[in-house]
């Protein structure tokens, strides 16, 4: 299954499967025409593939010219796309290409934000789970695009105990040693923790990546120093511009960082149709 195609066609059907009366009335037969998609602010592009996708697959014979990439700076004015094609399929698409790129490229945007204000190199930042139901593949593209790396896809790629498998378990050592007994020796195991007592328990079980979650600046220094190279350390929770570079100062290795895609912004984006 081509899960980008399935994640169009639901938003087209969504926007016109059941008809669009307003094209249909005025088109009462085929003709082709051009389009043109214009920045209205200044932005990081993200969500290019998806967005010609949504032409692609209304009218197979369209031709569209990008000048662009994703992670690309773009001007207010500039001309993202020209696209020449059937003017029905041009007005359905519209609206679900704009959706898709003002969303991607409002990701890329604040993910390039805090890339710009991160000041320490060696940590690397990183986004979350936290994202559109149904759009994670395209919203942690997007983030690669704003110059970030993403954490695990879903549940399938990797390992990460968190605070209710360990009440589930019991304590950090069972949930460890239940995870070690079926994972693959080739996945690396990351536990969330709290304090400094299960940062200790997280080491000695052998675990490979450690998250200190929602610490204290003076405590997570505490924990990198205690864990002093025998694990990654991530810090997750409370991760904003303003705290960004007092997390990365207590020396940590990762930040995860949920706002990437749940806080940020669509931008400002429009289509035109033209003469030839």
């Amino acid at each position: 299954m081509n899960t980008i195609d399935e994640i169009i066609r639901l938003a087209l059907f969504e926007d016109s499967g059941l008809g669009d009366i307003t094209t249909e009335s005025i088109l009462l037969a085929p003709f082709s025409g051009n389009g043109i998609i214009v920045a209205k602010e200044s932005f990081i592009l993200a969500g290019t593939g998806v967005a010609k996708s949504v032409f692609q697959l209304l009218d197979k014979n369209c031709e569209i010219l990008c000048g662009f990439s994703d992670g690309d700076c773009i001007k207010t004015g500039d001309i993202i796309f020209k696209i020449k094609g059937d003017l029905g399929a041009l007005l359905k698409g519209e609206r679900v290409a704009l959706n898709f790129l003002q969303r991607l490229s409002g990701i890329a945007t604040l993910t390039r934000t805090y890339m710009d204000e991160l000041k320490y190199p060696d940590v690397r930042l990183t986004d979350t789970r936290k994202t559109t139901p149904g759009l994670r593949c395209l919203e942690k593209e997007a983030v690669r695009a704003g110059g970030a790396g993403n954490h695990r896809m879903s549940l399938y790629d990797g390992i990460l105990i968190k605070d209710n498998h360990i009440a589930v378990a019991g304590t950090i050592t069972k949930a460890v040693a239940a995870v070690k007994n079926r994972a693959s020796h080739l996945m690396k195991i990351e536990v969330e923790v709290s304090d400094l007592d299960q940062v200790k328990e997280a080491l000695d079980a052998g675990v490979d990546v450690i998250m200190l979650d929602n610490m204290g600046y003076d405590m997570m220094a505490k924990a990198v120093k205690y864990i002093k190279g025998r694990a990654v350390v991530e810090a997750s929770g409370n991760v904003s511009l303003k705290t960004l570079n007092k997390i990365a100062a207590t020396g940590v290795d990762v930040i995860s960082c949920g706002a990437l895609t749940h806080q940020a912004r669509s931008v400002d984006l429009s289509m035109r149709i033209i003469s030839d």
